[in-house]
């Protein structure tokens, strides 16, 4: 077995705008650096670090290969154990070649969400993956969606060289953590991966589980960055959070797109509405988790007449909005998220707020037949 370089080698990161040098290795982040300093909470830095999306790009001859790597996952003190730490997924010329779980590392300990965590250091573990066909393939590594991972090490008993371009469309995703999928059963099992497997593009899932609040630095970030398709899917965390009222989310939703437009004028441009949620489809947040274990509405439905938001209201807005701009950007389209996830499917949402692991592949499944068809947004 060789060793293969991770930076200033033939190896690529996809679906990471930043790496970050750590004391073992190489931290993979999914905005780049310069936004940090913009951060009004800390758990925006922490969605970043998780990889949902980020993979290992490369081609090679070996028939075997061995990652190293470093986790850093949760644990609660009531716990016995940490959270799980996610799979790592091989593909292999596009199929799924294997499938392994990610070592536990570093564990931090909290007494309770939004408490002082204890760091209890771990060492990176070693996963392989043996038996790959003979000759020189197109190889991805998938990291946990869930679970930010360092790489320490990449080794291969063969040749190891820089990826091709394969000529796909770059598709540029945000969204809340239905986006970012932290409940599905892989990376390979988020619903944007499905869809973008599906629809033949490569995607860059910028998705920040409890984060997609229209921040401004995220805007930038879109507009900066090569892109042939984009989408944007908006209002669940705005609502859950009370972020905005009628009055500000009309105007910031037109800026974030303005933003947008500023580096992509004409590029096929979708905003997407929240699937169903039971709790705030009339109700306005905040929210609260009950005793069994569904969010549940604290907002009284009486001041959205005052210019409270639901999940009601922002659809009609963000449909609304849609309508008004097309006049002088017919690139622009919107979709209504409950195509993705509908009002008599929430059986599948476990916490009330979250699509289980196959609701997900479902929706990744519903999102390519509506907007990668051939007279869809994106076909």
């Amino acid at each position: 077995m060789r060793a293969v370089p991770l930076v200033c080698g033939p190896v690529e990161f996809r679906g990471a705008l930043d790496l970050e040098t750590t004391r073992v290795g190489v931290m993979p982040r999914r905005l780049p650096a310069w936004t940090m300093e913009q951060y009004q909470d800390p758990s925006v830095y922490g969605a970043t670090l998780m990889p949902s999306g980020v993979r290992l790009v490369f081609r090679t001859d070996a028939r075997e290969l061995e990652f190293e790597v470093l986790t850093s996952t949760g644990q609660l003190e009531s716990d016995l154990y940490p959270r799980p730490t996610g799979m790592l997924e091989l593909v292999v010329d596009g199929v799924l070649a294997g499938r392994r779980k990610a070592p536990v590392g570093n564990v931090l300990r909290m007494a309770g969400p939004g408490a002082t965590q204890r760091l209890i250091p771990g060492e990176p573990g070693t996963v392989r993956f043996t038996g790959l066909p003979g000759g020189m393939k197109n190889v991805e590594l998938w990291l946990p969606q869930q679970t930010p991972t360092e790489l320490v090490a990449l080794r291969a008993d063969g040749e190891v060289l820089a990826p091709l371009p394969d000529g796909r469309r770059r598709w540029v995703h945000h969204g809340s953590s239905i986006s970012h999928c932290i409940e599905a059963d892989g990376p390979t099992g988020t619903w944007p991966v499905v869809a973008a497997a599906l629809g033949g593009v490569e995607v860059i899932n910028l998705s920040q589980a409890g984060n997609a609040l229209l921040d401004p630095y995220v805007a930038r970030t879109i507009r900066d960055m090569p892109a042939d398709l984009i989408s944007l899917k908006t209002g669940i965390n705005i609502v859950s959070l009370t972020a905005f009222r009628s009055r500000t989310f009309g105007p910031a939703v037109h800026g974030f797109l303005d933003t947008i437009r500023d580096g992509h004028p004409d590029t096929p441009l979708l905003l997407m509405s929240p699937v169903s949620c039971p709790a705030l489809e009339e109700s306005p947040g905040p929210t609260t988790t009950g005793p069994d274990g569904k969010i549940t509405a604290l907002g009284d439905p009486g001041e959205v007449a005052t210019g409270a938001l639901t999940l009601t209201v922002v659809r009609a807005e963000l449909a609304r909005i849609v309508a008004a701009r097309k006049a002088h950007d017919p690139h622009l389209h919107y979709l209504d998220g409950r195509e993705l996830l509908g009002p008599d499917e929430v059986s599948d949402l476990a916490d009330g707020l979250h699509p289980t692991a196959s609701a997900y592949r479902r929706m990744g499944k519903r999102f390519a037949a509506h907007v990668f068809a051939d007279d869809g947004p994106f076909g």
